[in-house]
């Protein structure tokens, strides 16, 4: 069976209570925590009992929750009227304002611009900025440079893997193109004593078939 509603009003008996407040207690603050923990919430809780005591929890400090909720309360109830806002804005536009002043000011000190009035501790603070400004440009100039080096070594290594390939290709056309010229070649020399083999009578025929043939004819010998 499950269990049944419980009412919610005071407990009578004060043992009954005291109980029930150790347990809801315990219960609450491992809530809190859990909150805290599972959801990055800042959590406060205050508790105190019927005879006065106080229980707490905090996820980063009871000071800074309990100055935050003040100051968040502040910020709605000002919110809520216009004349409050409207003033509120207006801080936020003058502090916006000085800001921006402030950095255009830096920025024309940077440049070598509107320095005078400053005492020599603040232009040894501005030199020391202006070290540390150029030192991170020559640093990150120095890491592209470097980058761009290694990619070149990079691309370098590729055209001559590239160039050994081509070289061997050449070298195996180069030997195929000897082979095929002795086929060639031999084949010719095969062929052309062949052909001397069949002429009869020990007749050659040059390379130039007009040319006449003189036969010369042995007179017969006298019988005696």
């Amino acid at each position: 069976m499950g269990r049944g509603k419980i009412e919610i009003r005071r407990i009578d008996n004060s043992t009954s209570r005291q109980v029930t407040f150790s347990k809801r207690r315990k219960g609450l603050l491992k809530k809190a925590k859990e909150l805290a923990i599972l959801c990055d919430a800042e959590v406060g809780l205050i508790i105190f009992s019927s005879t006065g005591k106080l229980y707490e929890f905090a996820s980063t400090s009871m000071k800074s929750a309990i100055d935050r909720y003040h100051k968040s309360k502040e910020e709605n109830h000002q919110l809520l009227n216009p004349a409050s806002e409207v003033k509120f804005w207006q801080r936020e536009a003058a502090i916006l304002r000085q800001q921006l002043q402030n950095l255009q000011e830096n920025h024309r000190q940077l440049m070598g611009e509107e320095l005078y009035g400053l005492s020599v501790k603040d232009l040894q603070n501005l030199e020391n900025q202006l070290e540390m400004s150029l030192r991170g440009v020559h640093m990150k100039k120095e890491q592209i440079l470097t980058n761009e080096i290694e990619e070149l070594k990079q691309k370098g290594n590729l055209v001559q893997q590239e160039n050994v390939e081509l070289h061997k290709k050449m070298t195996l056309i180069r030997q195929e193109n000897m082979e095929l010229y002795k086929k060639v070649y031999s084949t010719r020399d095969v062929t052309a004593a062949s052909t001397n083999a069949i002429i009869p009578y020990g007749f050659s025929i040059g390379e130039d078939s007009a040319v006449p043939i003189h036969l010369e004819l042995s007179q017969p010998k006298q019988r005696c």
